[in-house]
């Protein structure tokens, strides 16, 4: 593309009727990300330097979402729902501002690609008036059909009035559309609502264009990345697309999936190459992995960067803030929170470590807490380098231990201990010779007397 200015549209103003939703639909998650997130991201990377996203009325948590995502974006309100041309003329002021390129696009089509916007808009930029983007549909029914003659778009017939022969046409409309800026405004407020509704329907504009003489095409994109959603089937269905869609560019990219359609990501999942992800792995949002790090089974990371040659699980949770360095160690069952783990260190079992740092070849024993939390506030742990950790320790925070720092397993550690010194933190051991078989005695005959 060229350095053409293009104004993207975002229709978002639908209820989660049909999803039985008090959520609009368009909140709702795919990847971890409410699915107009996906479409303000594809048009940043397809070239959209200007978007508006047309809301209904009071959905200010969608307003938010779009200030967080897109800062320059503006929002409008549709206050009555007439039809699809009327909610893009709810952008109304946008489009009196010239632009080369104004494209159109629903807020519940989370998979289109950037690729995508970018061939609609290279349509745009080689003379087209008006670009209407559709599919090859496996089973067409119930979508509006692109009827071209002659490398033309000359309508789209919806399914209720199109003819035997045009019902068998497979080439659907997906609802993306891309006008040329000087033609965009006075092609939509042509628009008419002369049907059974009474509703402003975008599509008609293909007809308006084409009694006006414009150059009106159609390319095509794929069903997959097209789709709609309407329901929590319909989501579920598209969950599963994206999924797919993301294991295999991490595939692609160099990495091994052992079981791929069991492992799980976000839409900002960063995989380096030669990752090793086994079964049953979950991704949550923020996650950054190097090479050569191993992922191990029934995993779940958030908000964690993990450092090249790293070991995670089987079993670990990574909770956000976390930071391996390389070839650090998490082991099956262990918890790690807002805490780094410096080069080599390893917490390899049955632990959990908030709100700490682990200096570089220190080792957390099985069963060690850090007690970070005191009912009102947060307190940190800091552990130095080459430090060891004994089993079943509980670290007081906020308690430091300098480099080299041995803590004897069973501890309860309160205060700081310096570098290279042993700590005791438990009570001495008392052995009473006898005493368990006397108290066995006692109580046998106890339980002898009540029966």
């Amino acid at each position: 593309m060229t350095t053409r200015s293009c104004l993207s549209i975002v229709l978002a103003a639908g209820l989660g009727t049909r999803m039985k939703s008090e959520l609009p639909k368009v909140l709702h998650e795919i990847g971890g990300l409410p699915m107009v997130g996906h479409v303000l991201k594809a048009l940043q990377a397809g070239g959209s330097d200007r978007v508006s996203v047309v809301t209904g009325p009071e959905m200010p948590d969608l307003e938010a979402l779009v200030r967080t995502l897109t800062p320059a974006a503006q929002c409008h309100v549709q206050t009555e729902r007439l039809g699809t041309a009327h909610a893009a003329l709810s952008a109304k002021a946008a489009l009196a501002n010239p632009v080369d390129d104004v494209l159109v696009i629903f807020g519940d089509t989370p998979l289109v690609t950037s690729g995508t916007i970018k061939n609609v808009r290279g349509q745009l930029e080689a003379g087209a008036d008006l670009v209407v983007l559709g599919f090859e549909a496996k089973d067409p029914f119930g979508y509006g059909r692109l009827l071209i003659e002659d490398g033309r778009l000359v309508a789209i017939r919806e399914e209720k009035d199109a003819t035997p022969e045009e019902r068998k046409v497979t080439f659907c409309n997906s609802g993306i559309m891309g006008f040329s800026g000087k033609h965009a405004l006075s092609l939509m407020e042509a628009i008419g609502n002369q049907n059974a509704k009474h509703e402003y329907y975008l599509t008609d504009a293909v007809e308006v264009a084409n009694q006006r003489g414009l150059t009106v095409l159609a390319v095509e994109g794929s069903e997959t990345e097209t789709q709609g959603i309407n329901t929590r089937v319909q989501l579920a269905a598209c969950e599963e697309d994206f999924q797919d869609r993301m294991r295999r560019f991490a595939m692609e990219s160099g990495c091994t999936l052992l079981a791929p359609r069991t492992v799980y990501f976000s839409h900002d999942t960063r995989l380096e190459p030669g990752v090793t992800v086994e079964q049953n792995v979950v991704f949550a949002p923020g996650v950054k992995v190097a090479s050569g790090a191993t992922i191990r089974a029934f995993s779940h990371l958030e908000g964690a960067d993990v450092g090249k040659g790293c070991m995670v699980g089987p079993y670990a949770r990574l909770r956000p803030g976390t930071v391996l360095a390389s070839d650090a160690k998490i082991g099956n069952f262990v918890e790690v929170k807002n805490a780094t783990f410096g080069t080599g260190a390893k917490a390899n079992h049955l632990s959990y470590v908030g709100d700490a740092s682990v200096g570089s070849r220190s080792n957390i024993g099985a069963g060690t807490i850090t007690c970070n939390y005191d009912g009102y506030l947060k307190h940190r742990t800091e552990i130095g380098a080459a430090s060891f950790v004994g089993s079943n320790s509980t670290l007081v925070a906020p308690v430091r231990l300098g480099n080299g720092a041995f803590v004897s397993a069973g501890s309860v550690i309160t205060d700081d201990v310096s570098k290279d010194s042993m700590a005791f933190g438990r009570a001495r051991q008392v052995v009473k010779e006898g005493a368990a078989g006397r108290l066995r005695d006692r109580l046998k005959a106890e339980k002898d007397a009540k029966s």
